[in-house]
């Protein structure tokens, strides 16, 4: 990463992307620590906390720190309360925890949340033409229907 802090708002949130980047190919290396430094660093920022302190539950969790993963998954439902993966994750640390009746509580909130507030799915502009344009097939059919359905509608009233 960077040698001297960085000073812009721009700067500060690049650093924060590449943090939670970093952060994760030391998590799949099994350098927990690395990765925790990382994050923790990227914390100062005040950028993007409900997904660095997801990110770091996730590390927790994989170094099997639970009561840390635990914090790290509150912390970041308090920033961003309709997270349905820390929700969800939160739930699976309750369930290691032996805390049954929380997993129950939290996973089931877990899946409401998912339901509620689903991802948004990122659309390459290919497959956006793709769909506004059977879209547009779709509505020109309906309207065929529709039109149809009056002329019988008339023809038989006569």
């Amino acid at each position: 990463m960077r040698t001297q802090p960085p000073e812009t708002v721009a700067e500060q949130e690049a650093f924060v992307r590449d943090a939670i980047i970093a952060a994760d190919q030391h998590r799949k290396k099994k350098q927990y620590k690395e990765g925790i430094a990382m994050l923790v660093d990227a914390l100062r920022y005040g950028i993007d906390r409900a997904t660095v302190y997801y990110r770091l539950g996730n590390i927790y969790i994989d170094a099997g720190d639970l009561s840390r993963a635990e914090y790290a998954y509150k912390r970041a439902l308090d920033v961003d309360p309709r997270l349905a993966n820390a929700m969800h994750n939160l739930a699976i640390v309750y369930k290691r925890q032996r805390k049954i009746d929380l997993y129950v509580r939290t996973y089931k909130k877990a899946q409401r949340l998912a339901i509620r507030f689903p991802k948004k799915a990122e659309l390459n502009p290919e497959v956006k033409s793709t769909l506004r344009r059977d879209a547009w097939k779709l509505l020109g059919i309906i309207l065929v229907v529709v039109v149809a359905a009056i002329a019988a509608v008339v023809a038989l009233r006569r």
